[in-house]
């Protein structure tokens, strides 16, 4: 089995097992097992933390765990910034703008779904966000029908995505914030750059910086989520896949994060007690799903296709239009990140949250069955070995894999692209 083969059913693996998890808790709160499923996410583990208090196990996976999720992704986000797919500026233009749309139209359709409701506004970023291992996961089933440059597109624009959604998580959902702490958090970050300077390649230094600055990050009121990326961007990234401290970290922490945190996270989050429950087109639970379904693949798909027309980024190579509306469309699978902002959007009103995982689980189902049938609809597409070797790299090969294949031609790129690849070519050359 090839490479890319064996990654591409890690990845399909990963979305089953979220799927699982998040399936188990919504069996766990509708059935006998609700008291006890209830209880288990409100026990209190360990010792008190100063300026904290004691984490509950709910609260130990998002507010802890959670920050290794967030520590990958920002990993991701410099490895590819620095040298990936965003490492020119006109290659960044895409993402950057069916993200930045993909974020404000799905918001834009919830505030007018709840009518600008005092009672429900303070959740409007919560159909802004994707959930790419979910979205994946949804790719990897639809193999040739879903050519490599529409995985690389979803995969960037999710990077930026999430970017985003780490920013509205530390500006629009901090209630109060201790300067002291925070100060405190900014010396370690100074610190673990310093390191990274002075040419430190060890991960232990890093990891022990880390735990520093999540737990400053947390006493502070900052989500300490935050301090996963903040991390991030203080370990090197080095000369080459196998001399770099980022990308060994990064590929050894990627399946615990697949397999472990993420699929924790959807079964402590998922779980949501429907006996009883209204209806979906209550406003809350409506705004989230059509923000998630319809905004989402209208921001994305727009912003690329009037991006495309008047120059701004270029469409990706070998895609048709129908197969880049079906991945705007799985852009609109929210689920673990809009369930992560659901929760801290109403953390005094339980009975909002439930509503919004609700829409959040129905919106993401109704994102993904209807992306799968758009690509499943197009035509398959060969796929170049330039691209097989990019997803390589973005979707987890171990540092230093060289891949020996022959490069077909493929098409030539549009105008705008054209300079980045170029670019490519050189900085490959010897």
């Amino acid at each position: 089995m090839t490479s890319l083969a064996k990654q591409t059913q890690r990845e399909r693996l990963a979305g089953l097992v979220l799927i699982a998890a998040s399936g188990a808790a919504l069996v766990a709160a509708n059935s006998p097992l609700a008291e006890t499923y209830d209880h288990l996410l409100h026990f209190e583990l360990g010792p008190e933390l100063p300026h904290v208090g004691p984490l509950t196990v709910h609260a130990l996976i998002a507010d802890g765990l959670m920050a290794i999720f967030f520590l990958l992704v920002g990993m991701e986000v410099k490895r590819e910034w620095v040298e990936g797919k965003l490492s020119n500026p006109l290659a960044r233009r895409l993402p950057i703008v069916a993200a930045v749309a993909g974020m404000a139209v799905p918001a834009l359709v919830y505030c007018v779904i709840v009518g600008l409701d005092p009672r429900w506004l303070h959740g409007w970023a919560i159909p802004a966000a994707t959930d790419i291992a979910f979205a994946i996961a949804v790719l990897a089933i639809l193999g040739t029908h879903a050519p490599p440059s529409i995985k690389l597109m979803l995969v960037s624009v999710a990077v930026v995505d999430d970017v985003g959604a780490v920013v509205i998580i530390a500006l629009a959902y901090t209630e109060s914030v201790d300067t002291l702490a925070l100060g405190a958090a900014a010396g370690v970050v100074a610190v673990m750059a310093l390191i990274n300077i002075m040419g430190t390649t060890r991960t232990w230094p890093y990891m022990v910086g880390l735990a520093v600055l999540w737990w400053l990050v947390l006493a502070s009121g900052v989500h300490a989520t935050v301090a996963g990326v903040l991390a991030a961007m203080t370990i090197p990234l080095g000369p080459g896949a196998s001399n770099s401290t980022l990308e060994h970290l990064e590929h050894r922490i990627h399946p615990w994060v697949m397999f472990g945190i993420v699929p924790l996270f959807g079964f402590t989050s998922a779980g949501v007690d429907l006996r009883g429950f209204g209806s979906l087109l209550e406003p809350l639970p409506l705004a989230v799903i059509l923000g998630l379904l319809l905004g989402k693949q209208l921001g994305v798909f727009a912003a690329i296709r009037i991006g495309d027309a008047f120059g701004i980024c270029c469409r990706p190579e070998r895609a048709s239009w129908p197969q880049i509306y079906g991945a705007s469309v799985l852009c609109g699978i929210g689920f673990t990140m809009s369930l992560f902002i659901g929760a801290i959007a109403f953390p005094e009103q339980p009975e909002y949250a439930d509503a919004a995982k609700i829409g959040t689980l129905a919106g993401s189902l109704l994102a993904a069955f209807w992306g799968w049938a758009v690509l499943r609809a197009s035509s398959p597409v060969p796929w170049i070995d330039d691209d097989i070797e990019a997803l390589l790299r973005v979707f987890g090969t171990a540092p230093g894999e060289d891949s020996k294949r022959s490069k077909p031609a493929g098409g030539a790129p549009c105008a705008p692209c054209a300079p980045a690849t170029a670019l490519e070519a050189r900085s490959e050359s010897p």
